[in-house]
């Protein structure tokens, strides 16, 4: 945005009615911060920016763990998430903000994706991982995350009042997409969905991005060409659309100009980099015991897919030939109980999330499946266990506020339940969805409102 565009969107009149939307916005968040220009770290031109960094990192750090948590958690490969750590840190020496925050994980998920957060969280899937071909593909990729962070992407965004998943506070947003009513609450899968706090990137912010992650991952040491195959492996991924891809390219549209572009740098401004290390087998040897998985998550890859297509049935036996193939694969046992949940089968959805736990206790979604579990056999004590245990682990989700009040509820625990009924709807802002009316119901039921 140039300087006579930000003086416009300043005017007083512009200001008021864009400051009341969006202070609603950002308030939700505690991140409300003073609307105004900012100099853009990139081009050194005003933007309109009503975030500051240190709002970016606090909005980074609110929502990042929910994202890591419905993405089956950071992988238990201590080695492999250190790779993928040194890997991005070589990059920052060459960023336009070196000073942020910076973290680089991979995710438990299969499906094809990578994402940063405005803060500086940067996590890859172990499905874009396992069609990356080198680590100079790796760095591109990452490079390209740290493209969008520099140039503050998300947070203009916010400014802009076009982005509303990232400052949503909670894990409640997507409870009702599978839900049929509180007497089904075993389909009733809470906010556990992909992407739920990503931001969508414009063309635009592609474009920037893919410029600015070419120049750090070749001013790091890597062959130009690394960016090239990762923009051939992207743009036949789009041209084919696999349902493990969709994801990425929702968030993240690919088209054969961005391929051009890039080969265009190569050849040109690049020109000199094409034959710098690529590291095919420094990346082979780290990836190793990915790829050793790689049977288990493509069997998980499709089953998903099933999923969306509600053919529950192939589904469970996709996600039991991923068991099959790696028996302790967190992720796997938690896909299981989610499609048993849906096909109503508790007492098995119990089991297989109970597996989960102890396959990677610290990672809140199989306590959360547990508990839906739990309910759907009717043993509300356990649930309860399991909820609040969630809770400890990744506090601030308000469906799980409510559902340690209908546990209690359920249990006879009028007073108890009660607090968690009116918690709830204190966090949710009193919005009317079925919980909020089940809540309310109940309190009036007991005389706790009118």
């Amino acid at each position: 945005m140039n300087d006579e565009k930000c003086q416009k969107a300043t005017d007083p009149l512009l200001n008021r009615r864009q400051f009341l939307r969006l202070s609603t916005m950002v308030s939700a968040a505690g991140l409300f911060h003073v609307y105004g220009c900012a100099m853009d770290p990139v081009t050194g031109k005003s933007q309109l920016m009503m975030l500051s960094p240190g709002q970016e990192i606090a909005i980074d750090r609110q929502q990042s763990p929910f994202q890591f948590s419905s993405d089956f958690g950071i992988t238990q490969d201590q080695a492999l998430n250190q790779y993928i750590n040194q890997v991005g840190k070589n990059l920052v020496p060459h960023v336009h903000r070196p000073d942020m925050p910076y973290n680089f994980q991979c995710v438990n998920a299969t499906y094809i994706n990578a994402y940063a957060f405005p803060g500086g969280s940067i996590a890859v899937t172990r499905g874009i991982l396992l069609s990356l071909d080198n680590e100079a593909e790796l760095a591109a990729l990452l490079g390209h995350e740290l493209g969008h962070v520099n140039a503050r992407h998300t947070a203009e965004q916010v400014s802009k009042s076009q982005l509303s998943s990232l400052v949503v506070g909670g894990l409640a947003i997507l409870a009702d997409s599978q839900a049929k009513g509180l007497g089904n609450l075993t389909q009733q899968l809470g906010a556990l969905g992909q992407g739920l706090y990503l931001a969508k990137y414009s063309r635009e912010n592609e474009r920037e991005a893919d410029f600015l992650g070419h120049e750090y991952m070749v001013g790091a040491g890597y062959g130009s060409k690394g960016f090239v195959g990762l923009m051939e492996m992207l743009n036949t991924l789009n041209k084919q659309q696999p349902t493990s891809a969709q994801m990425l390219f929702s968030t993240h549209p690919m088209s054969d100009e961005r391929l051009t572009a890039a080969v265009q740098r190569d050849q040109g401004t690049y020109a000199a980099t094409r034959n710098s290390p690529v590291y095919k087998e420094r990346y082979m040897d780290h990836t190793a015991g990915l790829r050793r998985r790689k049977k288990a998550i493509l069997a998980m890859q499709e089953g998903e897919k099933y999923m969306a297509q509600e053919k529950y049935d192939k589904a469970r036996a996709s996600f039991a030939s991923a068991i099959y193939q790696a028996k302790d694969d967190y992720a796997a046992h938690v896909l299981m109980a989610r499609c048993l949940l849906i096909q109503e089968k508790a007492a098995e959805a119990a089991s297989y999330a109970t597996a989960a736990i102890q396959l990677y206790p610290e990672e809140p979604q199989g306590h959360y499946m547990a508990g839906l579990a739990h309910v759907g056999a009717k043993q509300f004590s356990r649930a309860l266990d399991n909820f609040t245990r969630c809770d400890q682990l990744l506090p601030g989700n308000p469906q799980l506020t409510f559902y340690k009040g209908y546990c209690r509820d359920k249990m006879g625990r009028q007073r108890p339940a009660a607090n968690d009924y009116e918690a709830y709807l204190k966090m949710i802002n009193y919005q009317s969805n079925q919980y909020s009316q089940y809540a309310v119901k109940r309190l009036k039921e007991w005389g706790y409102a009118q």
